[in-house]
């Protein structure tokens, strides 16, 4: 059974940078590859929305229309890791950020979510 757990939300200011760890125990280097990973985030009073999704290293990745150009997300399969590196951060940034492990065999697996708050 995969786990998920997030880590690197805080405070930032605004056009300030912040780098998300997703890290995945619990399965194989092997299985972790097979996974589609991907970062959500839901703001106050908002649906939960994707952000950035990508299914293994060196396949393009995609990205919410509103963090292209800003956001990076990357997976690292013998670390078992995916980050999402946020710079020129906005108000509008902030969130709870939440990790996505999906596999057909498993389904989704969710973090807990790491806060992100973008003020000044």
């Amino acid at each position: 059974q995969a786990r998920v757990v997030e880590s690197g939300g805080g405070l930032v200011q605004p056009g300030g940078s912040l780098r998300l760890s997703c890290a995945v125990s619990g399965v194989s280097e092997f299985t972790f590859s097979r996974y589609t990973m991907s970062w959500y985030r839901q703001g106050l009073g908002k649906e939960r929305e994707l952000v950035a999704i990508i299914t293994d290293v060196g396949i393009s990745p995609n990205y919410a229309d509103s963090v292209k150009g800003r956001f990076t997300i990357s997976k690292d399969n013998t670390k078992r890791t995916v980050d999402l590196q946020m710079n020129s951060l906005k108000p509008e940034d902030t969130a709870v950020y939440y990790c996505n492990a999906y596999s057909i065999r498993s389904g989704n697996t969710w973090g807990q979510g790491t806060q992100v708050t973008v003020s000044s």
